[in-house]
């Protein structure tokens, strides 16, 4: 069996009711119920549409996200998270390029990055090479005024952590990021490379080994095996290339807003509602989401 979400945005709203039942009938679903009214809903269906992809398309002309997985391994025990635009609205290299004056620069090596047109290791030294001489004491300032958490994030950490949940962080960004980001979510571990200080100046250098696309992989098995879970009991979320390893080694990889090359290689595609999509595709209800 399997169970069809459609969910949308919870700042807008609008699932009609007529696409649901509209959907329902046309795959042979049970009854539908709405985890959340006006945001989203979910119905049972005996097997994977064939026209899944096409239908994917149209639902996503109307904003609203359609995703279909199977029903009875949907719950999740371990949540493993990117940070720069999935926990945070924001690349955190970004914000530190723009204020050692060459965010243009850094920003247009970050998206090809992202997009897979850049080795992630190259790019990021190429980066970090460009913020040599920053002061150290701008990362609080970043931190403080302008890193902002995605919408969702605290519901989603609280419900998962709630139901025996363990939840890890792993970022291509930095520590200074990750440890701050993690304490203020409620994540239990957070992983990421270390920007180089000397004298209270980046040295524009980072630590080794960089962790990139395969130390999110590598998280995905070290922590699994050290908590006796599978990694089909893991729901992986992220954004850029290299997140891909971990999103389709997990039992759930979900492409949150993710670049146009990324989500093409994922099954779950969240492009319009925020991270308590993560709860309502593994079953639980708005009314079920912990404080």
């Amino acid at each position: 069996m399997f169970t069809v979400v459609l969910l949308t945005s919870p700042e807008t709203g609008g699932l009609e009711p007529s696409l649901v039942e509209s959907l329902r009938n046309a795959w042979g679903g049970a009854s539908a119920f709405w985890l959340a009214p006006d945001e989203a809903a979910e119905f049972v269906i005996p097997q994977m549409p064939a026209n899944l992809w096409e239908v994917w398309e149209s639902c996503q002309a109307m904003q609203v996200d359609l995703v279909v997985v199977p029903t009875d391994t949907r719950r999740k025990k371990m949540l493993l998270a990117d940070m720069d635009s999935t926990m945070i609205q924001q690349e955190c290299i970004d914000e530190l390029a723009d204020e050692a004056g060459v965010g243009a620069r850094v920003k247009d090596i970050t998206a090809r990055a992202m997009n897979g047109e850049l080795d992630f290791d190259g790019a990021l030294r190429e980066r970090v090479g460009l913020l040599k001489g920053l002061d150290a004491a701008v990362i609080d300032k970043v931190l403080a005024e302008r890193i902002t958490l995605m919408p969702g994030g605290k519901a989603l950490l609280a419900t998962m952590k709630a139901n025996v949940g363990h939840a890890a962080l792993v970022s291509g960004g930095f520590t200074a990021f990750t440890a701050k980001v993690a304490a203020e979510l409620g994540f239990d571990e957070n992983r990421a490379n270390t920007l180089l200080i000397q004298e209270g100046l980046l040295t524009g250098e980072v630590g080794l080994p960089i962790l990139g696309k395969q130390a999110k992989v590598d998280a995905l098995e070290e922590i699994t095996a050290r908590l006796g879970i599978a990694e089909e009991d893991v729901i992986a979320v992220g954004d850029g290339a290299n997140d891909l390893g971990m999103l389709t080694r997990a039992g759930l990889g979900v492409a949150l807003h993710a670049k146009p090359s990324v989500a093409a290689q994922c099954n779950v595609r969240v492009n319009f509602g925020d991270l308590t999509a993560l709860l309502y595709v593994q079953g639980y209800a708005r009314v079920d989401f912990a404080a």
